[in-house]
């Protein structure tokens, strides 16, 4: 990346500390009497592992599965593909280049919170591009990129169904209560790459920021780098790597949908002074149609829907813009929807 731009700076405020907290992490929670059960589960024999998510979901908005049912073959292509993808020439990177009115495929100078992020990233979204106006942007190397990442994509989306599931049997609902949001979903892949920085203490490679969408499931490297703002204290907490691991979290829309039962938690990336990083995020978002609201199902007269309804796909938009330039204002967040509690 060159010479450090200023543009990577955090205020002093939002720097990361050197030393972090790893004495508690967040929970770790075994799919297994999902994965190998029959299509519809006994709804008794997995009631312990819905309590678990509940608890998670409530407690921290985060949460690591292992026993998932994804290949870790499956994984390792894209893995691989996703290094030799980075290690090409930038002008080679470059001719994937997304832009403002694509904003698919490769790009490095993203901002988060008006702060430059220490990455460089490729974006792609799943499913069949002929029903959507975005057009993924493939390179030409590798050969085997674009098949990689089509195999691994759909095992994210039949595990965030799964996922999606079990959330919804956490906060009291029919298992397929929230699966018709999803009918024509604008989920989103990413590929990052985090070169390692010589200001670690300075810079971040993803600022301090919630997620919009539904959910997130992150594949992290060995090297690690994400923390979690613990919701009890609000101190960073370092989510250590597990090997095979995926990384869960609620985003906002979950957030509304429950009313503020499960909250979408601040995290952050640190950068290294000496390794690369490498995450691949799955970013599991409802169709652009839907109207985010709380749903009816959980408010009462005594508890009153928090929040407006919004158009997700137009929501979606706006904070993407943010991605690509500098605002003298905050982008959109779930807040600017929250009904005053005062006037109702």
């Amino acid at each position: 990346m060159g010479e450090v731009d200023p543009a990577f700076i955090q205020a002093e405020e939002h720097r990361p500390k050197l030393t972090f907290s790893e004495a508690e992490s967040i929970p770790l929670i075994d799919l297994s009497v999902l994965i190998n059960s029959p299509e519809t589960p006994n709804p008794t024999a997995i009631e312990p592992l819905v309590a678990e998510i509940e608890e998670a979901c409530r407690t921290w908005g985060f949460f690591q599965i292992i026993n998932h049912g994804v290949p870790l073959e499956v994984r390792q292509k894209i893995e691989l593909a996703s290094k030799k993808f980075f290690a090409l020439p930038v002008e080679e990177k470059r001719k994937v280049k997304r832009d403002d009115i694509n904003p698919l495929g490769y790009y490095d100078t993203e901002l988060t919170k008006n702060v430059r992020d220490w990455k460089e990233v490729f974006d792609a979204i799943p499913g069949d591009e002929s029903l959507r106006k975005l057009v993924n942007r493939w390179p030409d190397y590798p050969p085997e990129f674009r098949k990689a990442f089509e195999e691994y994509a759909k095992e994210m989306e039949k595990l965030s169904y799964r996922l999606l599931e079990l959330i919804s049997l956490s906060l009291g609902l029919p298992a397929n209560r929230l699966s018709g949001f999803f009918d024509q979903h604008s989920s989103r892949m990413r590929l990052n790459h985090y070169p390692p920085c010589p200001i670690p203490h300075l810079a971040l490679g993803v600022g301090r920021h919630k997620d919009g969408g539904a959910l997130t499931i992150l594949a992290q490297d060995e090297v690690g780098g994400l923390e979690v703002k613990r919701k009890a204290d609000g101190e960073w907490i370092r989510v250590r790597p597990t090997p095979d691991a995926y990384i869960v979290n609620v985003g906002d829309i979950i957030q509304v949908w429950s009313n503020d039962k499960y909250e979408s938690v601040e995290h952050r990336v640190i950068v290294n002074s000496e390794k690369e990083r490498f995450s691949l995020p799955f970013f599991f978002n409802p169709d652009h149609t839907v109207m985010v609201e709380p749903l009816k199902d959980l408010t009462t007269k005594q508890s009153p829907a928090k929040y407006r309804a919004y158009n997700w796909g137009k929501f979606n938009a706006n904070r993407r813009r943010s991605n690509f330039m500098k605002l003298d204002v905050e982008n959109i967040q779930i807040y600017h929807f929250r009904i005053n509690e005062e006037a109702s």
